[in-house]
């Protein structure tokens, strides 16, 4: 099939001619988890891995599941940040090279995203290496710090894994693609179960056990990824490695920093709130409760994350065949069908919210506090179900840099700002940081609600089409290789 044809297939281009309101709505979904799934999937089960890890350690033992989290939620969340964010400029340039057909431009995108996240990765070893020291001078306990610092060092393979998972993904997901994916990484969490189980109940390997099983499993996608690129299915995209990948890396870095830097600021925002858990009375059950209601809060972003992908995809597309209404069609589609499954998984943690904890530890004190976060925890869940489709309308419309203003001011000058003012003035502890971030996500899901609600579709169809004629009609030159650093600064 040509990469046309598939494109079409996938995103729907064509639209059917459906009379009745049923009609529509059915056609859109249709088109919608077409994309949306296999996102959906690769985001939940490749997050699932590290869940299902902590309910193993959980089981363990109390410090180690606070060790465990602290090293999770703020080390890989901040070198996931790092390596996700600057991943996010792979998208940008391949998807542009996609839409301009230069195929074989994508490549030597990737190898160059390679270069400069592999330097990356390097930097930011030392941040593990010297784990337990940083959560001591951050005033973390000591018992704690030591074990995290521990763990850390089994993160180190996981972080490298990163450099080559999340590029090739985005390399993958541009060339619409990214159904390979998700069922890699669905296959990788199913392996990850097996061996944490294998490892650590069967063979009592403890945390060497568990943090192995994780090793494995997360570098199963990449080798798995490789196959698929390396195996003939991207020949028209992948052209083998090459020396262009040097040339014009300014641009693309400079790009790749600036990316990073929006993204860290969103996912560092909870990292911030489990180190002022860190804080509290007993530090220990307080980190625990408030990392496993995170976690299980993180599960189903992931999922609304599918939405994300699902809404920027076709609303990009519709402003791209300069369609205004059937953006917003899509977007009123989207919003619907994400908020139905907020309402089920709200329900689920109302009904479910003394037995939650138990998946995660055996400590009563622990699951004691988590039942105490439930009713928090269920409408966060809910929130989940508009905050990341309006994200993905920014995005679908090109806007990332006021999704990044709005989170700044959401987050840290209101969530973080409040959550510690009610957790350690008004004496809730963490209940207090809790309601600080149901705040900033609210805050932040009501400001993208009005700009949406205000924006013009057909004016917002002009912009694209602007950008179309100025970007995507660019060919390349007489050797069959155009300037990355022309379209970065077109």
């Amino acid at each position: 099939m040509s990469d046309d044809r598939m494109e079409e297939r996938l995103l729907g281009t064509e639209s059917n001619d459906t009379s009745s309101l049923t009609g529509k709505v059915w056609e859109e979904s249709r088109k919608v988890w077409r994309v949306t799934f296999p996102a959906m999937l690769a985001r939940v089960t490749s997050f699932g891995i590290f869940v299902v890890m902590q309910a193993f350690i959980g089981h363990i033992g109390k410090t180690e599941l606070a060790a465990y989290a602290l090293i999770q939620i703020i080390g890989i969340r901040f070198a996931n940040g790092i390596t996700a964010g600057m991943s996010s400029a792979t998208e940008t340039l391949c998807g542009q090279a996609f839409g301009a057909k230069q195929y074989h431009m994508l490549g030597i995108y990737l190898q160059r995203s390679w270069i400069i996240n592999l330097v990356t990765a390097t930097i930011l070893v030392p941040v593990f290496v010297y784990a337990s020291s940083i959560f001591k001078l951050l005033g973390e306990e000591d018992e704690i710090a030591e074990d995290a610092g521990y763990i850390a060092l089994w993160f180190i393979p996981i972080i490298y894994s990163f450099v080559f998972g999340m590029t090739i993904q985005k390399f993958l997901q541009c060339q619409l693609k990214n159904t390979v994916v998700g069922w890699l990484s669905a296959i990788s969490f199913g392996i990850h179960v097996l061996l944490s189980w294998l490892f650590v109940c069967v063979l009592d390997w403890e945390i060497p056990g568990a943090m192995s099983a994780m090793i494995i499993s997360n570098w199963l996608v990449v080798i798995g990824e490789f196959v698929y690129m390396f195996g003939g299915w991207c020949e028209s995209t992948w052209k083998g490695f090459t020396w262009a990948a040097f040339a014009d890396l300014w641009p693309v870095i400079k790009l790749s920093v600036s990316s990073g830097i929006m993204l860290c600021l969103e996912l560092w925002y909870n990292a911030v709130l489990v180190l002022l858990a860190g804080y509290m009375t007993n530090a220990a059950v307080a980190i625990s409760a408030f990392s496993i209601c995170l976690n299980i809060w993180a599960w189903e972003f992931m999922m609304c994350l599918g939405f994300l992908t699902g809404a920027s995809v076709r609303v990009s597309n519709e402003l791209g065949r300069g369609n205004g209404k059937g953006a917003l069609f899509a977007i009123k589609v989207i919003l619907g069908t994400s908020i139905n499954i907020g309402v089920v998984f709200w329900i689920l943690c109302l009904v479910f919210s003394g037995q939650i904890a138990y998946i995660f530890t055996s400590e009563e004190d622990v699951a004691e506090e988590v039942s105490s976060l439930s009713v928090l925890l269920a409408f966060l869940v809910l929130l989940n179900s508009v905050q990341p489709v309006l994200s993905g309308v920014a995005v679908g419309s090109r806007r990332q840099s006021m999704v990044a203003y709005v989170n700044i001011g959401a987050y840290y000058v209101i969530g973080v700002p409040l959550g510690v003012v009610l957790a350690y003035v008004a004496k809730l502890e963490v209940q207090g940081i809790w309601i600080g971030m149901i705040i900033g996500v609210a805050t932040q899901t009501a400001v993208l609600g009005f700009i949406t609600y205000r924006t013009n579709w057909d004016e917002q169809v002009d912009k694209a089409s602007e950008r179309l004629n100025r970007w995507f009609l660019k060919r390349p030159d007489d050797n069959g290789e155009s300037s990355a650093t022309e379209q970065l600064n077109g």
